[in-house]
């Protein structure tokens, strides 16, 4: 099973994986701005974009079809469902993943007693079971949800259905499949163990993934760097690229 991957730029790899129900085209000119510097590679998950899909159904097996496109050693970028791809990933593989940066991104994306900064669990499961009725009105639903509270969110939604629409629609069973993955996955255990320098964003007025679940992922990984974009929603990359870009360069430049 071989995953879409594009590459440009030269010099240090960055790998960057996008969220659920998205592709490669996501990441825009934030990639093209990396790319003047660093040897990109546009990851697409399984059964979305470019990219095959037969039937994968644990975060395992998707991390490890990102790792066996992948360089030998890069940073991973990763926003949302992307993120804990990438976090799955550096824990069973430390050495090619260098440094990572999550993007509105969390361990465990539904709450529990002890994780109360996420989404309620029926959430995900309104939007798993409203997949099998309707397609394109659950789609349409989730990338609203994702702009919500966004200084510029009907911009970033312009934005998020053209990047959309700019690959092959994700298929059906891999949507399914991922949002499995964001309603059962606990990675709060690896975050605790995580050997590459980790820089966290979050935008403050995500919906998806509450602000207040920053302080949660330092608490678990004290040696994170941990930035707040204000007046973001959870495509911070979009709505705010400068800011975004901005943090993400000064952590590439650091030596942790």
């Amino acid at each position: 099973m071989t995953l879409s991957i594009e590459s440009t730029g030269n010099g240090p790899d960055i790998v960057m994986i996008h969220g659920w129900g998205m592709n490669g085209a996501v990441w825009g000119s934030v990639a093209d701005e990396l790319a003047k510097t660093h040897r990109v590679h546009l990851l697409e998950l399984l059964g979305h974009g470019n990219s095959p899909y037969s039937g994968e159904s644990t975060l395992m097996e998707w991390a490890q079809a990102c790792l066996d496109v992948a360089p030998e050693q890069a940073t991973w970028i990763g926003w949302s469902l992307g993120g804990q791809v990438a976090l799955h990933a550096a824990s069973l593989s430390p050495q090619q993943v260098g440094k990572l940066i999550l993007t509105a991104s969390s361990p465990r994306f539904v709450q529990a007693d002890d994780w109360p900064n996420a989404m309620p669990l029926g959430t995900l499961g309104q939007f798993a079971d409203a997949l099998e009725q309707d397609y394109q009105g659950t789609i349409g639903r989730f990338l609203a949800l994702q702009v919500r509270g966004s200084d510029h969110g009907r911009e970033v939604l312009r934005l998020l259905k053209d990047d959309l629409h700019a690959r092959p629609e994700a298929m059906p069973q891999a949507l399914a499949t991922g949002l499995k993955l964001l309603r059962r996955n606990d990675l709060r255990h690896e975050l605790e163990l995580l050997q590459p320098p980790l820089l966290g964003l979050f935008g403050d007025k995500d919906a998806l993934t509450p602000i207040k679940v920053a302080q949660d992922i330092a608490a678990l990984q004290p040696t994170a760097k941990i930035e707040r974009i204000d007046g973001a929603a959870h495509a911070p990359f979009l709505s705010h690229a400068e800011q975004w870009l901005t943090r993400v360069k000064s952590f590439l430049e650091t030596d942790a």
